[in-house]
């Protein structure tokens, strides 16, 4: 886990925090403190989201119907 990854996870916590603030200007510690896991927690789900983007897909190679006697 490098600098870079603490960096982006505590971006998203930050910007969750932000977000919560904008719509509820008297959210309490206890829904910042929610918004703030999600907001770490949803930016690893959307780096592994990304990258799952850049691997071939497996199914790619399998025939679109294999029943088909064509």
């Amino acid at each position: 886990m490098g600098i870079l990854d603490i960096a982006e996870e505590a971006a998203g916590a930050f910007a969750a925090d932000k977000a919560l603030e904008a719509v509820d200007p008297n959210a309490g510690f206890l829904a910042k403190s929610v918004a703030a896991v999600a907001g770490f927690e949803g930016v690893s789900k959307v780096k592994e989201y990304m990258d799952q983007g850049d691997a071939p897909a497996a199914d790619a190679e399998a025939p679109a119907d294999p029943q088909s006697d064509t």
